[in-house]
């Protein structure tokens, strides 16, 4: 669930009856970016532990400045502008405790290369959505490997290639 997603077509308004429905039926479940307002405040305090931040991180402070202080953060690296700044954000959240773990935008190509990347070196284990190419073709093959992505034995820049899986 993602509250602030900024348009895409799946932002929820704060509504404390479907907060409270998602909380109780989905008892594993992150709630990502949820809308903060008075009246679901108290609901998403009781379940923080739950709440991710993702879609308004481009930086440390983005996280520090934020409504709730987060167990989880959605790296998305195109969000971010540098990689400097992308860099600062993992280390900020492995010095936090906050458990991180890949997303993005859709990303195609060299994009994704660079979600997985990060992904097999800093997040291995999170529950990532950066599956590779292969997977969103019509037919999937069995001999894909599955998670956590291992980091590559020999990455070319920020570049997570198996050409045996593209």
């Amino acid at each position: 669930m993602n509250g602030q997603s900024g348009g895409d077509g799946d932002s929820q308004a704060p509504n404390p009856e479907f907060y409270r429905r998602v909380f109780e039926t989905l008892p594993d479940a992150i709630v990502a970016d949820p809308v903060v307002s008075d009246d679901v405040h108290d609901l998403l305090a009781a379940n923080s532990d739950r709440l991710s931040l993702g879609a308004s991180v481009r930086s440390t402070a983005d996280i520090r400045d934020a409504p709730f202080d987060p167990d989880w953060c959605s790296i998305a690296p195109s969000r971010f502008g540098t990689v400097r700044s992308l860099l600062e954000t993992i280390e900020y959240c492995a010095e936090q405790d906050i458990s991180m773990y890949g997303g993005g935008q859709c990303e195609l190509c060299v994009g994704r290369g660079h979600i997985q990347l990060l992904a097999s070196l800093f997040y291995p284990d999170g529950p990532n959505d950066v599956a590779p190419r292969a997977y969103n073709k019509p037919t999937i093959r069995a001999d894909l490997i599955s998670s956590p992505l291992e980091p590559p034995e020999a990455p070319t820049g920020m570049e997570w290639k198996q050409l045996e899986f593209e």
